[in-house]
């Protein structure tokens, strides 16, 4: 491998990784309900928080397969990755012009700075393939992954200091640093993705011929894997338990915050459980890893998901912040290790050829999924006047992804995914 371009890719994991945990899952949730919301019913705060998330995730899932199909036709992967990028920490370092009562504003930030973030992800992704050699992806995209989990607890860390020991960055009050780690998310995306920028090279290819628009090309590849994937009845059952548990989860990590904030826990707190949560799931996933190498992935999975589902149920009875404290080391307990074993359950029942074609289709399909969590959330809290409720709705994605993961049968999966290999190699004989 090239060491240079391989910890450049590398590095962009570490430097957009801020956005997910200070902006998305920490600190803007808080300043939403505290400053951007002042003045709006309380219930309503955290719905408006989860309509704008449910906005935000929409608009994301319609742009994925057209940006996908972008990015294999034309020979611009780095302006676009760029783009997107410059979008999402512009947005960023807006934030800190929000004021009291400019929830509409805020929310248009988060949205705008959504689909920067993972805008420029589906670019990035397309990179690994060039930077790192066949036999070494994995290792690099694992990697990756572990380093944003630091470079988003890090500057989260940094960013909790500022907020609680604001003197001693010489800082006036607790609002003017909750502002500044805004500022800082943009600052540090920006400053970690110059190695990107100079050392990666994109390879030099001829632009690909199309007859058809971006748009019509990448929903046409979509129409076709769906097509192809009901002649794989266990991957379609998985695929549809996934979308399911796999959106409660996606609610969990974006509404607990601002949920905590509703019940009445403080935001020091808060932020401070998230931190938790990142740096304990670092060990944890590998924890799963080895787990699932004991009693089966899709045991080690359903044990994840239990887990998760007790964490929805003691959510609604939360009271303190010491609860939410041990939410916060469950949920790191369990997040990655969830993430990883549904990618490594998945990968097994692919057609060996199609690997590509059909990870862009769990990747894209699920962020359609990851809509109707938060937005039962926030109509479920808006309708009965509580987010307590609103976390308790969760409950049904849980079990019904649970009862369709029990249904699942692992091996004849892989079974149906090695016949369809063999039959596409097998030569065809013509009288």
């Amino acid at each position: 491998m090239k060491r240079k371009p391989v910890w450049s890719w590398m590095l962009y994991d570490f430097a957009n990784s801020a956005f997910a945990t200070t902006i998305m899952a920490a600190v803007l949730p808080v300043f939403y309900y505290d400053v951007a919301a002042k003045g709006v019913q309380e219930s309503l705060a955290a719905s408006y928080w989860g309509y704008s998330q449910s906005i935000a995730v929409l608009i994301v899932a319609i742009l994925a397969p057209i940006l996908g199909a972008i990015s294999d036709y034309s020979a611009a992967k780095k302006s676009f990755l760029m783009f997107f990028a410059y979008m999402g920490m512009i947005a960023s370092i807006l934030l800190a012009f929000v004021g009291e009562g400019d929830y509409i504003f805020a929310s248009i930030l988060l949205i705008v700075g959504t689909i920067g973030f993972s805008g420029a992800n589906v670019f990035y992704d397309a990179f690994l393939p060039e930077v790192a050699k066949e036999e070494d992806i994995d290792r690099v995209s694992a990697a990756g992954f572990t380093l944003g989990y630091v470079g988003g607890g890090v500057l989260l860390a940094i960013n909790l200091l500022m907020i609680m020991k604001y003197e001693w960055f010489g800082l006036p009050n607790t609002l003017i640093g909750t502002k500044l780690s805004f500022v800082s998310v943009g600052i540090w995306w920006f400053i970690f993705s110059i190695p990107l920028l100079k050392n990666i090279v994109e390879e030099k290819k001829t632009q690909q011929k199309r007859e058809r628009s971006y748009v019509s090309i990448g929903f046409q590849r979509l129409r076709r894997t769906w097509k192809e994937l009901r002649q794989f009845k266990q991957l379609l059952i998985f695929l549809l338990a996934f979308w399911l548990y796999n959106d409660g989860i996606s609610t969990i990590i974006k509404m607990a915050t601002i949920y905590g904030r509703d019940i009445g826990i403080d935001s020091t707190s808060l932020i401070t459980a998230l931190l938790i949560t990142q740096f304990v799931g670092i060990p944890c996933t590998f924890f799963f890893g080895w787990l699932a190498g004991k009693i089966t992935p899709k045991r080690a999975l359903m044990i994840s998901l239990s887990i998760y589902l007790v964490i929805v149920a003691l959510g609604y009875f939360m009271t303190s912040a010491l609860h939410f404290y041990i939410l916060a080391v469950c949920v790191g307990f369990v997040q990655g290790g969830a993430q990883a074993l549904s990618r490594s359950i998945f990968g097994r029942m692919v057609p060996g050829d199609r690997h590509a074609e059909f990870f862009g289709f769990y990747g894209i399909s699920s962020k359609f999924a990851a809509i109707f969590g938060p937005f039962a959330f926030a109509l479920v809290g808006q309708l009965t006047g509580s987010s307590r409720l609103g976390i308790l709705s969760l409950v049904f994605f849980f079990i019904v992804g649970m009862i369709l993961l029990y249904l699942l049968d692992v091996d004849k999966g892989v079974e149906q995914a090695e016949a369809y290999t063999r039959s596409e190699e097998e030569p065809v004989i013509r009288l």
